[in-house]
């Protein structure tokens, strides 16, 4: 009989877990959440951690074997450390040796754009669509924006760590300061924040980006210009992954990604910049929806696909 496959989705205000049956069955055996509590510190979110496991053993009445995590950032592959992590509590500690000596079992870590991506072409849209992929890049555009590679059924996380990080490369001066120091980074342009400030600078008015899609609808042209920003954008930004890794399929997750004109004037202007006469590269929306993570995270430890 296969063994059960454990997941856990570290966010910053939940930790999800899941146990799969096995890599070909992705109905839950069990699926649970707790909250992260991420303000009470470092030590608290790995208790956390913890006490969701045992839970889960309980419930199930399985014991996991080893436990796949994925994470709000990476874990540098040379200091062992966590970095880039909206949740800064985990950032500079070594979330991998911490969880082992809490779980007693082995862990495997992975960036939750990694799990994205891993999830959708193990179960989701890639496996749907093209399941004979070999390359594909998984795009989240939400609160950040951030990317994961999946090369022949894995994870290619690079020798730093942060392959897939096509949010920090640089876009256009006019996207301003990043928070990582630099200026005019894609997240700066791309992501559901920075598409707001946009419309509000253009406008004068707030709304949520549910709500300049809905004013676009009616002709409001503030808002045809923010989402006519964001399609010129997404193809210059997503060119440079497409010429640099001609994936075999690209997924677009995250808030932004629920925009429906990314798949039609975003893909476009994709294929107006990338350094070819035509684009057969699929852009599709994900199919996992909030599953994506938690299920990615159990595929980390799979094993071979």
């Amino acid at each position: 009989m296969p063994t059960a496959i454990w997941g856990i989705d570290l966010g910053g205000t939940k930790i999800e877990g899941v146990i799969l049956p096995a890599t070909g069955d992705p109905q839950p055996i069990l699926r649970t959440r707790i909250p992260t509590e991420a303000d009470k510190g470092y030590q608290h979110i790995v208790s956390q951690i913890g006490v969701l496991v045992k839970r889960m053993k309980e419930e199930s009445g399985l014991k996991p074997e080893r436990i796949g995590i994925g994470t709000p950032g990476v874990l540098d592959p040379i200091l062992q450390t966590m970095k880039n992590c909206n949740s800064t509590a985990l950032n500079g500690n070594p979330l991998k040796a911490d969880l082992e000596k809490e779980l007693g079992i082995p862990v495997v870590l992975a960036n939750d754009a990694n799990c994205f991506a891993l999830a959708e072409a193990q179960w989701g849209a890639v496996k749907q669509v093209v399941p004979d992929a070999r390359m594909v890049f998984g795009i989240i555009m939400g609160t950040g924006v951030g990317g994961g590679i999946v090369h022949n059924g894995l994870i290619w996380e690079g020798k730093n760590g942060i392959a897939g990080e096509w949010g920090h490369i640089f876009l256009d001066e006019s996207g301003g300061p990043c928070y990582c120091g630099r200026a005019g980074c894609v997240e700066t342009i791309l992501s559901g924040p920075a598409l707001q400030r946009y419309y509000t600078k253009e406008s004068g008015l707030r709304k949520t980006l549910k709500e300049i899609v809905e004013a676009a609808s009616q002709g409001e042209e503030a808002a045809i210009m923010t989402l006519d920003r964001l399609h010129q954008y997404f193809g210059k930004a997503v060119s440079i992954i497409t010429n640099l890794l001609d994936p075999d399929v690209i997924l677009v997750g995250g808030g932004v990604g629920n925009i429906a004109s990314i798949y039609t004037e975003g893909k476009a202007s994709l294929e107006k910049h990338i350094f070819n006469n035509r684009l057969d590269t699929p852009v599709l929306a994900p199919k996992l929806g909030d599953s994506a993570g938690v299920f990615g995270a159990a595929a980390l430890v799979a094993g071979p696909r």
